[in-house]
């Protein structure tokens, strides 16, 4: 679980696959993002494994540990114990999920006053996960958490590797699962939004981060949505 430097500020590293619904494994990633000041934003966080820990706590103070949907939880607490000053900023409906979690904030529209003109957000509303898509200036990076996929197409298989060729979870590039795509219906102005930032790259948890062309690629990707 090294950390890899993606851009100006920020950091990538893969987790180990986690199980969800239906015994789907998933491979998954977290960033690190710097503020102005040097405090560090962790976004999406993958298991604690102590070098890793001890790999982010070297690069600045960790300020706010954020879970983008209600799916991305399962080791904020791990973390949350590792950096007990950082602010756990979570999306909504993971509050009532996790009564157990000492969670700061419910963040959405509103991000801390903090990340002004470093970090901005928009919350894509849907029936699934109501999810926070951020967008790091810094490195002109927009970071999805489940909105976006693109396991390789051999990742899963049987009948599983069926339903993700048919729901798109499985491609050359990042897609939008058919699944969230009729579940978001509606959220056509917020998906705009994030089609406008001046986004380089794109970084999704689960499948191939975008290095260039960012937002290009989110227009095809997004496109016909709401």
């Amino acid at each position: 679980m090294a950390l890899q430097d993606f851009g100006p500020g920020l950091w990538l590293a893969e987790g180990a696959p986690v199980t969800g619904a239906a015994g789907f494994r998933f491979p998954i990633r977290m960033a690190v993002l710097r503020l102005g000041d040097g405090g560090l934003v962790l976004w999406s966080p993958v298991q604690a494994a102590p070098g890793l820990v001890a790999a982010v706590g070297a690069l600045g103070p960790v300020r706010a540990l954020v879970a983008p949907n209600r799916l991305h939880h399962s080791f904020l607490g791990d973390w949350a114990a590792a950096f007990p000053q950082a602010a756990v900023l979570a999306a909504p409906g993971l509050a009532a999920k996790r009564p157990d979690l000492s969670i700061t904030a419910e963040i959405g529209e509103g991000l801390p006053d903090a990340w002004a003109g470093q970090i901005e957000g928009v919350l894509v509303d849907n029936s699934i996960a109501p999810e926070v898509v951020l967008f790091h200036r810094e490195s002109r990076t927009v970071l999805i958490c489940d909105l976006l996929q693109n396991m390789a197409m051999d990742w899963f298989h049987g009948w599983r590797g069926l339903v993700a060729r048919l729901d798109r979870m499985v491609g050359p590039e990042p897609a939008m699962p058919r699944k969230f795509r009729l579940a978001s219906r509606g959220a056509g102005p917020a998906l705009q939004r994030v089609r406008d930032w001046p986004a380089e790259r794109v970084v999704v948890a689960h499948g191939t981060p975008v290095s260039t062309g960012g937002q290009a690629f989110l227009r095809r990707a997004l496109g016909g949505i709401g």
